[in-house]
């Protein structure tokens, strides 16, 4: 780890001691001046709210903006808590977990588990809490700037989770933990590179999307479940929430597949539309024929 990335790791830890409440008191502060200042993530969320809730009036999109960047702002600073170190403290955080029979029951099936946990709420929490219930494997994709993969890695270390990069080895790798009747956790609404994945409706939009979630689900006969952390008011914790995959996202047909797995990430958009992470360029490969530059 280089010694800027040792410091940053630091500076977290020691952020962590600070109350919940405060961390997104500062958090939604900082995600009110990214409103205000029209910079690159309001133009960016704006425009995926543009293409996916086409339904809402433009003052109801910007008041969502609004929301959504002062969420974000808390998902910067939260981290800082949920990194800190004290395991008993941030599974402290979680005050309710809806759908947990569906968990149980999941695991209890032990034919493999998939959780689909999307740019929602706080997915770093939910995986903390996952670890504390069953052995899993987290798939990441290593971050553009490579310094702070280390970061990451120990940050995320103590949950006792096997991180597996989403390429060669790390897939088979699924593969043999899910026929082996294990967890596996993925972000199912991060976009793929241009040819790999398959173009389906988010919110009636193309947008291209991951296959690997959809064929793991068909080879090894997994369930998939559909999960998310959401943020409550004034710092006072998170709700886990559980969601059936819809029917169809392990079908042989891949465009079914991903339609479902895009459709399963709607269902729980809509429970926290201002928690999702509208300023991911979600839309930036268009499909063939649809030359429109989006972001």
């Amino acid at each position: 780890m280089r010694w800027y990335i040792a410091i940053l790791y630091r500076l977290l830890r020691l952020a962590g001691h600070l109350p919940l409440r405060w961390l997104h008191g500062i958090g939604a502060a900082f995600g009110w001046l990214v409103w205000c200042v029209h910079g690159t993530p309001r133009a960016r969320a704006q425009t995926s709210l543009s293409l996916a809730l086409t339904q809402l009036s433009t003052e109801k999109r910007q008041a969502l903006v609004r929301r959504s960047l002062v969420q974000s702002g808390k998902s910067l600073l939260e981290v800082a808590k949920i990194w800190s170190g004290d395991l008993a403290a941030t599974l402290a955080l979680v005050r309710q977990v809806r759908g947990v029979e569906l968990f149980d029951q999941a695991l209890a099936d032990s034919r493999g588990l998939i959780i689909a946990a999307p740019h929602l709420g706080c997915w770093e929490l939910l995986n903390f809490w996952l670890c504390s219930r069953t052995p899993i494997a987290i798939v990441y994709r290593p971050p553009r700037q490579a310094a702070l993969e280390p970061l990451l890695l120990k940050a995320r270390g103590a949950l006792a989770a096997e991180q597996v990069r989403a390429e060669g080895t790390g897939v088979r790798k699924l593969y043999k933990r899910l026929s082996a009747g294990g967890v596996v956790g993925i972000l199912p609404d991060q976009q793929p590179k241009q040819g790999e994945g398959e173009f389906a409706p988010f919110f009636d939009t193309p947008a291209l999307t991951i296959v690997l979630l959809s064929r793991l689900a068909q080879r090894t006969g997994a369930q998939v479940l559909f999960a998310f952390a959401e943020r409550l008011p004034r710092g006072t914790g998170y709700c886990i929430h559980f969601l059936p995959a819809p029917d169809g996202i392990a079908a042989e047909d891949l465009p079914t597949a991903v339609i479902a797995l895009n459709r399963g990430v709607e269902n729980c958009v809509r429970l926290a539309p201002e928690q999702y992470q509208w300023t991911y360029k979600r839309y930036s490969i268009r499909p063939p024929g649809d030359t429109r530059k989006v972001y």
